[in-house]
């Protein structure tokens, strides 16, 4: 499959994805191992200090974990992830770049980060690691 074909397959999930839509996420990258989601900043997906909410953070990574794993296993299912916040999520936007770490056959071991953007500049905000399992769906 292309790059092209693989970031329209994940555009196409994630458009079917209710959550998604409601939060805005963005598949602005796809390739075999790699997925980017992008979520501009809304105030209503603040917590109560203004910074991005940890779930929906944690969402972000989940999120890319899954569909840079589904580039190289077709369909999966989540069966563990973990979200070490690193400091306050504040930006325009947010930028959570996915990767493969392993694929085989029964588990597939990914990674996540979680950018903050403001005035262009990155940050690191978040990490994690999620372990999915492909599904026949």
């Amino acid at each position: 499959m292309t790059t092209t074909d693989l970031l329209t397959t994940l555009r196409d999930i994630n458009d079917r994805a209710a959550f998604n839509r409601w939060a805005g996420f963005t598949v602005s990258h796809a390739a075999p191992g790699e997925a980017d989601l992008t979520l501009v900043w809304r105030d209503d997906l603040g917590q109560y200090a203004g910074f991005l909410h940890a779930g929906l953070a944690g969402a972000l990574i989940d999120t890319a974990c899954g569909f840079a794993a589904v580039t190289l296993s077709g369909a999966v299912l989540a069966s563990t992830f973990t979200v070490n916040c690193l400091a306050p999520a504040m930006g325009e936007r947010f930028i959570s770049r996915g990767r493969v770490i392993r694929a085989g056959r029964k588990q597939v071991f990914t990674s996540a980060d979680l950018f903050a953007v403001k005035q262009g500049k990155e940050k690191l905000v978040a990490t994690g690691t999620a372990i999915l399992v492909p599904s026949a769906a």
